[in-house]
This record gives C-alpha cells, sequence and structure tokens, in this order.
C-alpha cells in the first residue's frame, strides 16, 4: 500500500503478530507502525519500494493453514481512507490472476536494490546486498512486459500496410 497510519489497523496486525502471525508489510510511503517490539510487532516486517515508478500495488494476501485468499483494493489504510471515503477491497477467485499476483508480491518481497527495511528505531536501512544476487523488482517487471509484448505481437502476427497520401487523388466531400 501507499500508507498504513489507522490505528485501529495497527492495533489489529499487533495483535495478530503477539499471536504468533507473520505479516510482511510492502508500504512505500507513511508507516505509522513500529517493528521489533518484543511481545507486540516482532513478527512484523516493513518494507519501502522506491523506485522509477510510483506504485503500490494493494495487494493483500492472507494465509491459514496453506489455504490463502487474495484481495485487491482501492484503499490506503489511513483514518480518511476508512473512515470518511468510500473504498473497495474485492477478493480475487480466478486462479490464473490470482498466480499473477502472487508473482507481484514476490517479486517486490525479494527486491533488494531498491527495497528498504523498517528497523526498530524507526528509520529505513537498505538490505545488505554482499554476496547475494541483485534482484530489482520495478526491472524485472519491465523486462516481463517487454516479453509478453514480443510473444503477443508474435502470436497474432499484427501487421499493418501504411500507404502514404501523396495528394495527387480528388477528395470528395469538398
Amino acid at each position: 500500500m501507499n500508507s498504513l497510519c489507522d490505528r485501529d489497523i495497527i492495533a489489529a496486525l499487533y495483535r495478530a503478530s503477539a499471536a504468533g502471525v507473520k505479516i510482511d508489510l510492502i508500504v512505500r510511503g507513511i508507516c505509522c507502525l513500529k517493528t521489533g517490539i518484543k511481545g507486540v510487532s516482532e513478527n512484523i516486517t516493513v518494507r519501502s519500494i522506491v523506485g522509477n515508478f510510483l506504485e503500490h500495488s494493494r495487494i493483500f494476501y492472507f494465509e491459514n493453514d496453506e489455504n490463502y485468499e487474495i484481495y485487491c483494493g482501492s484503499a490506503d489504510w489511513m483514518p480518511r481512507n476508512l473512515e470518511r471515503r468510500v473504498e473497495i477491497l474485492f477478493p480475487v477467485d480466478d486462479h490464473r490472476l490470482k498466480e499473477e499476483l502472487l508473482h507481484i508480491l514476490d517479486c517486490q518481497l525479494k527486491d533488494n536494490v531498491k527495497a528498504s527495511i523498517l528497523q526498530v528505531e524507526g528509520t529505513y536501512e537498505k538490505q545488505d546486498k554482499r554476496g547475494r544476487k541483485l534482484f530489482s523488482c520495478q526491472d524485472a517487471f519491465c523486462e516481463e512486459a517487454v516479453e509478453r509484448a514480443k510473444a503477443l505481437s508474435q502470436e497474432t502476427q499484427i501487421t499493418r500496410t501504411f500507404i502514404p497520401e501523396t495528394g495527387h487523388g480528388s477528395r470528395s466531400g469538398g
């Protein structure tokens, strides 16, 4: 999401973490949640990905005993969005779409180039890249888009013929 500052949502995340639920958040901008508090938020990680694109996918993935649900939504988790606006959160049921959304989340969680990790003190730090293969989710998404476009153009064999106007013909209608 872009921002997380709703007190009720943060309290619910703290309760889930305290109960042992592992929570990985991708919050691009403002995040009022504190990570690493013993007995409160030690099961929560927050990463921010800021690169050439200002995207925040707003994909919500919930898993319980290998059963999972995916939702997409329009809102950031902010009081103004949750209390004073009509926002949409909808389940994704199509298997193909679920796989694509999981791919997006996996790539974002794997990013070690543009991602910064929220620290206990409230600061963000880049990941240690020593000995690791560099992976940028934004670069990967761009490469995938180019490959899909190539495959689509080969698959559909779109051909267009351009015939320039010579200006020598007559036009009707005036």
